[in-house]
């Protein structure tokens, strides 16, 4: 891929470092590519708070929370695309007969869209609400999902992910991490004094996925371009489409966010996490850390900025930071 050296991006980049401070990460990165040419690349700060910890460069790979979920979200649109799954309007309890009591009439759909009306209580799943009534981020759909992949691939999500995808797309410093190395930045609970960094699953179930900020901004780029790289159609269209095009059931009052495939899309919801002034087509996934993947398709473009905090100081607004973030990104972007 082409790179375009300009400053074009600066005030975003500042933008990005004033908000490090603000929430003490000691780790920042952004990645812009526009037009199929990297036009922003840059690092702040260092891997730990000692003065001689390791610099944040290229190569750095950070935890992004949430944002591994979109990684199942592919898993989920390519095992439709392979025939195991027929239609996301099926109930979870057909696939896996377990659920059928506690999620009868939870559909793939409302599980994918946060719609699912289902919390953990105690060690076991309990009705929040009914399925598509509502929206409530739970953690509960996702752990589904991932039973799911396993049961109808053989393969845990990982290694569903590794030969499906990750190969093929050769993101090599995208990865499940069971065990530390020199590009691993850890996050940093200041409240608990804890360090959260790798850990001993690597079947794709935990939030150990670490990715570089240039591989993220691939990730991106992938459902940018609808699975193709190179002039090359890698995976079909069809796979982005469908987890990039609106899946909330119209049964989920207006008010509440709209979901494809677990990436977030442009609305004018009160929880919206997108800024106000991007485009309607825009798509967006967030993780705990800090981490934010940026779609614009009406601009070519993916924005991808890094942190590595977990815990965020009182007074700061994080819809407020985030949408700020995205509407920067837009004003930059339709000056290119």
């Amino acid at each position: 891929m082409k790179r375009i050296e300009n400053n074009h991006f600066q005030s975003l980049n500042d933008y990005v470092y004033k908000i490090q401070l603000t929430i003490g990460a000691t780790a920042a990165a952004t990645y812009i590519i526009k037009d199929n040419s990297i036009v922003n690349e840059w690092y702040s700060g260092r891997h730990d708070y000692p003065e001689n910890s390791r610099s944040v460069d290229e190569k750095t790979q950070f935890n992004v929370g949430s944002i591994r979920k979109t990684y199942l979200a592919l898993a989920i649109s390519l095992l439709i695309e392979q025939g195991r799954i027929r239609s996301i309007n099926d109930e979870i309890g057909t696939y896996l007969h377990e659920y059928k009591k506690i999620a009868n009439g939870v559909t793939l759909r409302h599980l994918l869209t946060h719609t699912h009306g289902l919390m953990e209580e105690r060690g076991r799943f309990v009705r929040e609400f009914p399925a598509g009534a509502n929206w409530a981020y739970r953690s509960p759909g996702i752990s589904m999902l991932i039973k799911l992949v396993h049961h109808l691939s053989g393969q845990h999500l990982s290694t569903f992910m590794r030969n499906n995808v990750f190969d093929v797309f050769q993101l090599k410093e995208t990865g499940w991490r069971t065990e530390y190395h020199e590009n691993l930045i850890y996050n940093y609970y200041k409240d608990k004094d804890t360090w959260v960094g790798p850990n001993s699953s690597d079947e794709g179930d935990q939030s150990n996925l670490f990715i570089s900020a240039r591989d993220l901004a691939m990730w991106g780029y992938i459902h940018l371009t609808k699975g193709c790289l190179g002039g090359k159609q890698v995976l079909p269209k069809s796979v982005f489409e469908r987890i990039t095009t609106l899946q909330t059931p119209n049964t989920v009052p207006t008010h509440l966010p709209r979901n494809g495939f677990i990436w977030w899309l442009q609305s004018d919801t009160p929880l919206n996490q997108i800024g106000e002034r991007l485009p309607s087509c825009s798509y967006q996934i967030l993780g705990i850390t800090g981490c934010a993947c940026l779609v614009v398709p009406k601009y070519n473009a993916v924005v991808v900025r890094m942190y590595n905090q977990l815990s965020n100081p009182r007074g700061y607004d994080y819809l407020s930071d985030v949408r700020q973030f995205g509407n920067l990104a837009n004003d930059l972007l339709m000056m290119v």
